[in-house]
Parts: C-alpha cells; structure tokens; sequence
C-alpha cells in the first residue's frame, strides 16, 4: 500500500471497531494489515505483529485527531 503509514497497532479486531466506523464516516483511506489472518487465529496475534493501522500520508493528522478524541477520558461521564 504505497504512501500509507502504520500509526496504531492493536492485538484484535474487537479493539478498533469503533475507530473504522469513525474514519469511514470522515472518509479517511485506511486499511488494517493482517487483519484476517488474526480473525482466523486469533492467539497468534504477537507472531503476526498485530493488526497494523495504516492511513494515507494525506489523512494521518485527521486520524491522529480522532484516535486522541477516543484516548481523552474527560469526556466520559458517570449517570
């Protein structure tokens, strides 16, 4: 995938579901590398090196922007 970067790496699918709902939402051109083969076996993740977040060089500022969004817990509030 030419002029795509790798900013995130996550062990399993469960932990970016809702971060490629958002980045579809915004239209950012992303892909998750070894995406399948974690589906497939799933304790084999580490051996693989995780499923790799790669954005394009144009959208990686706008990722970044939204992965800080999902990282900041002052947001979150107890009702």
């Amino acid at each position: 995938m030419k002029h795509f970067k790798t900013i995130a790496i996550f062990t399993f699918p469960s932990e970016y579901t809702v971060l490629r709902h958002l980045f579809e939402q915004q239209e950012i051109r992303h892909g998750f590398l070894h995406e399948t083969m974690i589906g497939v076996l799933p304790f084999h993740s580490n051996a693989f090196g995780g499923i790799r977040l790669q954005v394009h060089e144009e959208d990686i500022e706008i990722a970044q922007e939204i992965i800080n969004q999902l990282n900041d817990t002052s947001n979150l509030h107890i009702v």
